[in-house]
């Protein structure tokens, strides 16, 4: 299998405009079995009211296509957890190996930290290796493991909980 080149993408706040190619993303990642313990893409309206509106970004290939999307949501609705968000990453898989993922952690980084945002963090399959490795690479480290957790397809699925401390929100 060849690796994808590189490419130039660029990056742009998540609007409507995005929502049929960051939901097909999304189902993609789901379909694949290692992203998430959703069956389905949720419809459009309940992702959009679930997730910061100023941490949603997406990735545009040169043709301007959609090939990946970054979102947070709050933790807790609890004041003392303001600055904790739960992320999530997702690319399409033609996209994979080519920088999307990483550019879009990078900047949803720097737009958390930007906003006083303390913490970002996310729960992983263990055998997630890709997006486990992308993470550590952008600073995040393993919290510890969730086992059995939660049922996937009927199966127990275990979760590594990862976060990223932010070195410049104190």
């Amino acid at each position: 299998m060849a690796t994808p080149q590189r490419t130039t993408i660029a990056l742009a706040p998540m609007t409507d405009d995005h929502a049929s190619a960051v939901m097909a993303i999304y189902q993609q990642g789901i379909d694949e079995g290692n992203a998430t313990f959703e069956t389905v893409a949720p419809p459009w309206s309940v992702f959009d009211t679930s997730k910061l509106p100023a941490h949603r970004l997406v990735a545009l290939d040169p043709r301007r296509r959609v090939v990946g999307w970054t979102a947070v949501s709050r933790v807790s609705a609890r004041p003392a957890y303001a600055g904790v968000v739960e992320h999530s990453v997702y690319v399409s898989p033609a996209a994979r190996g080519a920088g999307v993922g990483r550019a879009l952690l990078e900047a949803l980084i720097d737009s958390t930290e930007k906003a006083g945002i303390w913490t970002v963090q996310a729960g992983i399959f263990p055998e997630n290796v890709a997006s486990l490795a992308l993470h550590e690479s952008a600073g995040f480290r393993v919290l510890g493991r969730r086992e059995r957790v939660a049922r996937h397809h009927g199966v127990w699925r275990d979760v590594l909980l990862v976060e990223r401390r932010s070195p410049v929100v104190q």
